[in-house]
This record gives structure tokens, sequence and C-alpha cells, in this order.
């Protein structure tokens, strides 16, 4: 009898264990399903977060749902509304801006980076852009003749020679703009210029990009990063509309604290516009904006800037100090393509800007390869030499002491620019060029060790 007794309460006991075990495992199974969003397949928000580069979301996200809605429209706004679900599943793991702040090297404003925000893809925008890239044909028939004709063919085949580790994203997602936020800002970057054209405007192969303006200034702001205006040749681009679009950019984004302003040698703060292919408008018309005299004169009024214009011929530097404009900068990142873009000739273009009071902002690349889309443009490659050329450039923008130091590109592509992270690729019919033997961030990193040490060579150029 004894030894039936203790088997029974041995048998009640188990019983028990097993159904409070069976009970916790249906609670943790149902806990689980609460924190996934229905649709987390792999390309949704959600499944995005899971990829190491993504982990840090906004957490304030919330906060500006309303004008990522405005901008994107009722099919993204669905997307956004996953991606708010996913930031929400994560808050509890991600680091505070403040703890972001420390993890992070300071903003140097003295370094500006060009920055896209043409690309598209159908998540996003219902189709693909730019990374669907025509191959531009060479302008003698006779040459063009010997290459392929066509477009690139996305996501495995785009229209760049190296691929990017965030693939062919959209510049609307608000994941891939974070990414690319705390990437410039891992960089020890401070200011974006930004490719802008008026609203309803946009490049041959893109589509209007101004509706994100706000979206980019408040990811910046997240970052302490500032943002500056990089104005392109749009259509019809003279004193007249120049004068309306700088009024609209200042009107509408002049109030954001990510909005930069540059701090003359006056003690004024002025924001900032570079003027691309500036030289294609004659001085006669900048002046017309530029000069205190100009039929169209934008100086002395809340409106006035720092117009920094594009220097490609070295006769272009009289053309520019003619037009009224306030400084220049060369661009292209191939050594020995222009006048401007040759290290050689910094020294004497530094030497004229400062006896006419200019600004001269030299601009660095890590090496220059469009042959993705330019098949023919071999002649104009610049090899990255692990890294080296990279350097060489930095070093050569250092010994002429400029004010500000320009880097193209933080993500033009399609030039084969970017210091954007990048990942080794093999398709059917393409291999892609890779950072190899470094890690995808060597470019980030090279940039931010360059910076330091710009910032204590100005500290003895000061002194």
């Amino acid at each position: 009898i004894l030894n039936y007794d203790i088997m029974a309460r041995f048998r009640r006991r188990t019983c028990i264990i097993l159904l409070l075990f069976i009970l916790f495992i249906c609670s943790i199974m149902m806990a689980l399903k609460t924190l996934r969003p229905d649709r987390a397949g792999f390309g949704d928000p959600f499944g995005l977060g899971l990829l190491p580069e993504l982990q840090q979301r906004t957490v304030h996200l919330d906060n500006k749902q309303h004008s990522l809605n405005r901008v994107q429209g009722d099919t993204v706004t669905r997307v956004g509304n996953l991606h708010s679900i996913a930031v929400n599943t994560m808050k509890a793991s991600m680091p505070p801006v403040n703890k972001l702040e420390e993890e992070l090297s300071s903003p140097n404003y003295n370094f500006h980076i060009f920055y896209y925000s043409w690309f598209g893809n159908p998540q996003f925008d219902g189709k693909y852009i730019h990374w669907n890239h025509p191959l531009l044909p060479h302008w003698d028939p006779k040459i063009a003749n010997n290459y392929p004709k066509g477009r690139h063919n996305p996501p495995e085949d785009i229209g760049a020679n190296f691929y990017p580790e965030l693939g062919s994203y959209s510049s609307k997602d608000p994941s891939v703009i974070e990414a690319h936020m705390k990437q410039m800002r891992s960089a020890s970057t401070g200011v974006i210029v930004l490719s802008w054209y008026p609203p309803g405007m946009a490049d041959e192969n893109g589509e209007p990009t101004d509706d994100l303006v706000p979206v980019i200034l408040d990811y910046a702001h997240k970052y302490n990063l500032k943002v500056t205006f990089h104005i392109e040749p749009y259509k019809d681009r003279d004193d007249r509309s120049m004068y309306h679009n700088v009024k609209y950019i200042i009107d509408k984004y002049g109030g954001h604290p990510a909005f930069y302003r540059h701090k003359t040698s006056t003690g004024r703060f002025l924001p900032m516009f570079y003027v691309y292919d500036s030289y294609v408008t004659i001085p006669e018309i900048w002046a017309n904006l530029l000069t205190v005299s100009g039929s169209q004169t934008i100086r002395n009024t809340p409106y006035d800037a720092l117009f920094i214009a594009l220097l490609v011929e070295e006769r272009h530097k009289h053309d520019i100090h003619r037009s009224g404009f306030d400084g220049m900068y060369t661009y292209f990142a191939t050594n020995g393509f222009s006048y401007g873009s040759s290290h050689h000739n910094w020294a004497s273009l530094k030497a004229f800007c400062d006896s006419n009071n200019l600004m001269f902002i030299p601009s660095v690349g890590p090496g220059y390869v469009d042959t993705s889309i330019r098949p023919w443009n071999n002649h104009n490659t610049r090899n990255r030499v692990n890294g080296k050329y990279y350097e060489t450039a930095f070093s050569a923008a250092l010994l002429v002491r400029p004010e500000i130091i320009s880097i193209t590109s933080f993500n033009e592509w399609h030039e084969g620019t970017q210091i954007e992270k990048a990942v080794p690729k093999r398709t059917g019919q393409v291999v892609y060029l890779d950072y190899k033997p470094h890690k995808p961030n060597v470019y980030l990193e090279l940039t931010q060790k360059w910076s330091e040490k710009y910032r204590k060579e100005q500290e003895q150029w000061l002194m």
C-alpha cells in the first residue's frame, strides 16, 4: 500500500509539472506571434531589419510617419506601417540616440559629401529607377557600333561596376535612409550635398525627388548631420528660375535644424548651394543674380547665400569670378580628366581664389569607373588601388589648406565613385568589382581617418 501511495503521488506531481511546462510553451509561442508582423517575409521591412546594418532603426519614426506618408503616397504608407511595426518590436534592444552619439565619430562640417536620392525599386516605387540605367552610346557612331546597347536588368544586373551591400535599394526606403545617415556619420563627414531638381523635374533617367527632402532632413538631424543642395542643370535654368528656386528651398527647408548654413569670414551664417555644370550658362546671366548691381540680384536679400560653381577648364576660373560666384569646386573623382580635377592644379587654383576672395573646394574621390553605363570609357577609369588613390587625393587636398573638402561621392554608383558599403557579387554574366581584401566599410574608415587628420592640421593652419 505504501508503494502504491508513493507511485500515485509521483504520477500526480509529474502530470502537474508537465501541464505547467505545456502552458509555459504555449504562452511563449503566443507572445512571439504577437511580435511578428503578418507579412514578415524576406524583402519586407521586418525581414530587412534582420540585416546587421539595418538594426539601427529610428526610435522616433512614429513621430515622422505623417511626413513619410505625404512623401511616399498610399502604397508606401502601407509599407511604412509595416516598417513601424518592425521598429516597435526592436525598440527594446536599440540603443538610445545619445548612445548612438557616443558610438559614432563626431561630424566634421568642413567635409561635404555628394549624395543621390534618385534610386528606386518595385517595392517602394513600383519599378526600378536608375538601377536599370541604359548603356549610353558614344557620340561617334563608328565607335558606338562596337559596343552593346540596351538597359540593365535589376536586381542581378545593375547600372554599376560595384554592387551595394543594401542591394538595388529605393532612396525612399526609411531603413535605407537610416543606414546611409549612419554610414556618413561613421565616416565623420558633416554636410550632405543633396542632388536637387526643382519640384516636378528630374534627370532623364529618374523621377522627381524634391518630396523626399523633408525625410532626408529629419534623418540627417537624428545623426547631427547637415544638408545643403547640389543644384542640377534642370531645363531652362537661368537667373530668374534660380532666384525662384533658391527662394523656394530657403522658404520651405531653411527653418529645419538640419539645414546647413556656413559661417563666413564676416560672421554671417549663409546657406550654401553647389551649382553643377554652372559653365553652361554665360557669366552675364549669372551676374544678374549674383552681383549686387544685377537685375535679378539675390545679394543683400533674405535669400542671399554662398554659390559654388563647378570649375572644369582653367578659363572657367575667370568666368566664375566675373559671374559673382562665391567659390568653386572640382567635383570629378578622376585625376587628370579635367583641369579642375587634376591634383597638380589645385595649388594655383587655391592661389587664384585667395587673391579674389573666393572659396576653393577641391573634390576628392576613391576612384572612378563608369563602364557599366559608358562601356567605351575605359580610358577614364581610375583604379582604387586598395584605397591608395583615395588617400593620395586627400593628401593633395590638404596641401592647399582648403576651408572645405568635398567628397565625390557617397553613392554615385553609376560612376563608381561611391564610398557606400559594397559587397562582392557574381552573376551568370557579370562579376562586380569589390573592396577586397578590405571590408565593405573600408572607404568609410579611410574618410574618418582623413577627417581627423584634416582637423588636426587645420588647427595648425589657424595658429
